[in-house]
């Protein structure tokens, strides 16, 4: 919803879109496709595989597979040339830019979720490193642990970073805006895989509470360490999305601004778009900003 109220607000300073309503509607359309996409790609869980987490990964390259291939129509929506006004600079952009920043967006998506998969998955090493420092006590595998968390972090910054740099550059918030709906454009498949985690946890506690057999728990387990990687996956998309959709509902706030401004006749009505972080109640956001998280997880811990 946040990344579509972006794009809407962002697209409605072009002329060009304004004169064509159903150019407007187009990140309804992606969002509309993306559920299609998803719908069709629940039968290839069917697929008997070796294990449960190669089914999931089969899903999340078919979702985006197909999703990439079924945009193509939607783009024809928009205007031959967009001329996207953002902080007094036009940005003259094509419907075949416009999909290239969705692409982005979507496929950032999918390599943000194998990453993840890879550093949480059991049978990866990262895992059964964190495993071997287990047997010298808790003080490495927790510091070995924290490490690995760290890293992992490393790649998905690298995808937003390129996806964020490139879709500002053809289509300035409008492309970021559209590449944040891009990489939740399978969001059906993705919370699938998500609810996936705890509801096999549930049943293996459902199991050891029943009393039901050790083969039960065994089988279980199995299930539940698969649950594990996927509640991560899950997680890596909301996170790296969040990051898309918080820079293009900004983009949306201050060219509602910048809006405001013109029409009250301010002169400096461009001074929306600067946001200098040496001004003290700036900086002095950023801190209380980047505190909070740190404040309501040790709430949360304890």
């Amino acid at each position: 919803a946040e990344s579509t109220c972006a794009a809407l607000v962002v697209s409605a300073t072009s002329k060009e879109m304004v004169t064509k309503p159903e150019a407007i509607y187009f990140p309804l359309i992606v969002t509309a496709i993306g559920i299609v996409a998803s719908f069709v790609c629940q039968f290839f869980a069917y697929i008997k595989t070796e294990t449960v987490e190669t089914t999931l990964k089969i899903q999340l390259w078919v979702s985006t597979l197909l999703m990439s291939a079924m945009i193509i129509p939607a783009i024809f929506v928009l205007p031959d040339n967009l001329a996207l006004e953002f902080a007094n600079d036009t940005y003259e952009t094509t419907p075949w830019e416009a999909y290239g920043c969705i692409i982005l967006g979507l496929w950032s998506g999918l390599f943000i979720g194998l990453i993840t998969e890879y550093y949480t998955a059991k049978e990866n090493s990262p895992t059964i490193e964190l495993a071997r420092a287990c047997v010298h006590g808790p003080a490495p595998e927790i510091i070995k642990g924290l490490a690995l968390g760290y890293l992992s972090c490393v790649v998905p910054i690298f995808c937003l970073a390129i996806t964020v740099l490139i879709s500002y550059s053809v289509a300035a918030m409008y492309g970021v805006a559209l590449a944040a709906i891009g990489m939740l454009g399978c969001l059906p498949i993705a919370l699938s895989i998500d609810g996936y985690g705890p509801i096999s946890d549930n049943a293996g506690g459902i199991a050891e509470m029943a009393n039901l057999d050790p083969e039960i728990r065994v089988r279980t387990d199995a299930l539940d360490a698969a649950g594990n990687t996927t509640a991560a996956i899950g997680k890596g998309f909301a996170i790296g999305s969040a990051c898309l959709v918080a820079l293009a509902l900004f983009g949306a706030f201050v060219t509602r601004v910048n809006t405001t401004l013109v029409e009250l006749g301010e002169i400096n009505a461009a001074k929306a778009f600067n946001v200098n972080i040496l001004e003290p109640f700036t900086f002095a956001g950023l801190l209380l900003g980047a505190m909070l998280p740190y404040w309501f997880s040790a709430m949360t811990m304890q």
